[in-house]
């Protein structure tokens, strides 16, 4: 297929997305299935048209003057693709595949229009009502940080040490430009990819079928870093999902001591066993039953909550997202992490850590929840955070937003990472 067909099918999904209200990734895989005859390569670029017109929306959207599927569509390309009006234009003309060229009215609308002219929620790629929730987060900087999470992302890796070093894995990865993390010390990055390009299938290498490594974000690696997790200690990852902070946990500890890895929705664990049986985790018990936690109370290390939240952090690699939540949506998740959080603080034993984890960027589900947890229990008090992100990233000084004696936060335009919070509190002894 050339560019115009794939122009063509990607505005195609993207009316698809907007009138059945679905996941991209669902109607990407509808239209492949019901377009057999486009190969890897077609499919892999409609794709990222798709995902940057999603990012950029409200760029792209404006750059025409529209937010119709075919006016993100045509955006993305001159945004995310190196595109001008003209070349893409001389692109499509002649494609019976193609979407109609430019019209004159477009190409007046980009003659008269510059990115740097437009609002700054649209400059930021964020809804209007989100404006004020980057703006109280951020700061001067919101604008900014927004448009941060509209680009692509890299692709992440995290040397598991129980099986590999980031030499070995670096050697086995040599063809995919893969690079060390710049902060987390068992990080690895492939860049994000240009135009119409995909990244490798590295859960394909033999390297990772041998459970030398594991992707995930290096925002994530360093939030499950700072838990400080160590051998010997009894650790509960309270919100354990697919478990991919509860096996950095677990060679943190070497293998040693006990991690117990639970969930309120069982479906979510699924992942975790063969994840544990690839990567020689050995330490790891799945609790699925609320009830069978009771032992633990009082006797954990450390607890780790990475709490169910928007996601904000993540509208890189979710950027239809993005554009579903509602304020209602989040309060609901305000709601979910306050219990949480109040029944997670039964099980830190006397001196020990509750570390609270979100993927978002949003205060009202970060620093105002621990902030409110404290109020409701004295007997917790944050730690020294630019102490401990010295401890455990030193030289990387300003690659975090840190409060010294409250929290620290990760985000794509400060540090590179997907968008994280985390705050360490300790248990009265």
């Amino acid at each position: 297929m050339r560019l115009g067909g794939r122009l063509a099918a990607a505005i195609e999904v993207l009316e698809d997305i907007g009138r059945r209200h679905r996941p991209v990734a669902d109607a990407l895989k509808d239209w492949g299935l019901s377009h057999r005859f486009a190969g890897g390569g077609d499919r892999a670029a409609i794709g990222n048209i798709v995902y940057d017109a999603l990012r950029h929306k409200r760029s792209a959207g404006w750059l025409l003057g529209d937010d119709t599927p075919r006016a993100i569509g045509f955006g993305a390309l001159l945004i995310e693709w190196g595109q001008t009006a003209q070349s893409l234009n001389d692109a499509l003309d002649g494609d019976k595949f193609a979407p109609p060229l430019l019209s004159v009215a477009e190409l007046q609308v980009l003659a008269e229009r510059r990115p740097e002219d437009a609002p700054e929620a649209v400059r930021a790629d964020v809804p209007d009502w989100c404006a004020p929730l980057f703006e109280r987060a951020f700061g001067a900087d919101w604008v900014e940080e927004g448009a941060a999470l509209a680009t692509r992302p890299p692709l992440d890796i995290r040397v598991n040490t129980l099986q590999a070093d980031r030499a070995k894995v670096l050697v086995e990865l040599a063809d995919t430009g893969a690079k060390p993390a710049a902060i987390a010390p068992q990080g690895i990055r492939i860049p994000p990819i240009d135009g119409d390009g995909r990244h490798p299938n590295v859960q394909a290498e033999p390297a990772f079928q041998k459970g030398w490594f594991e992707v995930q974000d290096e925002g994530s690696q360093i939030v499950a870093a700072l838990a400080g997790a160590e051998a010997g200690m009894q650790v509960l990852d309270f919100c354990a999902g697919a478990g991919g902070k509860t096996l950095a946990l677990s060679a943190a500890m070497a293998n040693k001591g006990q991690v117990f890895a639970h969930d309120a929705e069982k479906a979510r664990l699924a992942p975790i066993f063969d994840r544990i049986r690839r990567s020689e985790n050995r330490n790891v018990q799945i609790v699925t039953k609320l009830a069978e936690l009771a032992p633990l109370a009082n006797h954990m290390d450390i607890v780790l909550v990475d709490a169910p939240c928007t996601g904000s952090g993540t509208w890189r690699r979710r950027p239809d997202a993005k554009w579903r939540l509602t304020q209602r949506q989040l309060d609901a998740r305000k709601g979910e992490q306050s219990a949480i959080l109040d029944a997670a603080k039964a099980y830190v034993k006397p001196g020990g850590l509750l570390a609270y984890i979100t993927c978002s960027v949003f205060d009202e589900e970060n620093g105002e929840q621990i902030a409110a947890f404290s109020e409701r229990h004295k007997g917790f008090v944050p730690v020294d955070h630019r102490a401990l992100w010295d401890v455990h990233f030193p030289g990387h000084a300003t690659a975090a937003r840190i409060e010294k004696a409250g929290d620290i936060s990760l985000s794509p335009a400060l540090s590179g990472t997907d968008g994280f919070y985390f705050c360490a509190l300790r248990r009265a002894a």
